[in-house]
């Protein structure tokens, strides 16, 4: 976040293209890790690039901070980007987001939410999932669910 901060300090509220990832982790019984969010409603974990980063450090950085997780192996679903990725967050900022979306069975820890961007942090079945999922989520797992059928063929 401070990279963007930075760019922000130089270009005010207008659009940015930032880079970022999610991670859908799943549990033994297929159940979504999701996270309610300090800025609203639940969500995937995941967040922007720093610098350096590369999409999988991304991932594997945010599930860390938000979920007390450390990931293992991640696959590839999707890159969403484009003017569905649109936000305009409270403070006035603007950006295009291009975020990778990875999933994971593995992971080790202790699931704890920071208290910082998560308030709290558990795992749904697909069929359970919350009423305050935010729009962009649903869209992220609306695109998972079509990935693990087009797998079971």
């Amino acid at each position: 976040m401070e990279y963007v901060m930075e760019l922000r300090k130089l270009v005010g509220h207008r659009p940015l293209i930032l880079p970022g990832a999610v991670a859908i982790v799943l549990d033994a019984e297929d159940r979504i890790l999701l996270q309610e969010r300090s800025d609203g409603g639940w969500g995937l974990p995941g967040g922007l690039m720093e610098l350096g980063e590369s999409l999988e450090e991304t991932a594997r950085r945010e599930v860390r901070e938000e979920t007390g997780f450390e990931i293992g192996e991640l696959e590839l679903v999707d890159v969403f980007s484009g003017a569905e990725q649109y936000l305009k967050i409270a403070n006035g900022d603007e950006l295009y987001s291009v975020t990778a979306m990875y999933v994971t069975k593995t992971y080790q820890g202790e699931l704890v939410a920071d208290g910082t961007e998560s308030l709290q942090v558990r795992f749904f079945a697909e069929e359970e999932l919350p009423d305050e999922l935010a729009a962009g989520y649903r869209r992220f797992l609306e695109r998972y669910g079509k990935w693990k059928k087009s797998r079971c063929r």
